[in-house]
C-alpha cells in the first residue's frame, strides 16, 4: 500500500483538495485499494483544540463541481510520527516545504516534496484564500495529482491493471 498525505497551510482548501481528487483519481483507475491516502496542516489557524475546521465552502463547492466530495473532513495538524507513517509528503508551496521538515524532523529518506514538481509547471499551487480563484488553484491540484500518479506508474512503484505491468 502507497501511502500519501497532502499538505498545505491550514488544511482547509488545498490539501484537502489534493487529498480528494487524488482519492477519486485512484479510484477511477481501480487502485483504490492500493492508497491510503490524507491531508494535513502545518499551522493550527484552522484547529481550535483537538476540533479542525471542515473543508472551506468555495473549496467544497469546486469539488462537488467535479463530483467529488469531502463530506466530514476536518482540518489535522501535521505531527512528526507522520513522517514514519507515509511514503509520500507532498506540499502545495514553498512555504510548506520550509515548515514540513521542521515539524517531522527532517526528511532523511526524501519523502517531502511539492506537488506541482509532478507537472511540467514546478513551483507553488496559488493559495485560493489569498487569490479567491479556486478554479486555477483546482485545475493546478488536478494536474499535480494526475502528475504524481503517472510518477507512480513510470516509477514502477504502481502496479497498473490496464497495462498489467509496473
Amino acid at each position: 500500500m502507497i501511502k500519501v498525505l497532502f499538505v498545505c497551510h491550514g488544511n482547509i482548501c488545498r490539501s484537502p483538495m489534493a487529498e480528494f481528487v487524488f482519492k477519486d483519481m485512484v479510484a477511477a483507475a481501480g487502485l483504490a485499494n492500493e492508497f491510503h491516502i490524507e491531508s494535513r496542516a502545518t499551522h493550527t489557524d484552522e484547529i481550535w483544540g483537538e476540533r479542525g475546521n471542515p473543508v472551506y465552502p468555495p473549496a467544497r463547492k469546486k469539488l462537488a463541481e467535479a463530483g467529488i466530495s469531502c463530506a466530514g473532513k476536518t482540518a489535522e495538524l501535521l505531527v512528526k510520527s507522520d513522517y514514519m507513517e507515509y511514503d509520500y509528503i507532498i506540499g502545495m508551496d514553498s512555504e510548506n516545504m520550509r515548515w514540513m521538515p521542521r515539524i517531522l524532523g527532517g526528511d532523511p529518506e526524501g519523502k517531502i516534496s511539492l506537488l506541482m514538481d509532478y507537472t511540467d509547471r514546478p513551483g507553488n499551487v496559488a493559495d485560493p484564500w489569498y487569490t479567491r480563484d479556486f478554479d486555477a488553484t483546482f485545475r493546478d491540484v488536478v494536474e499535480g495529482c494526475k502528475g504524481f500518479l503517472q510518477y507512480l506508474k513510470m516509477s514502477g512503484k504502481l502496479y497498473d491493471k490496464e497495462s498489467k505491468q509496473f
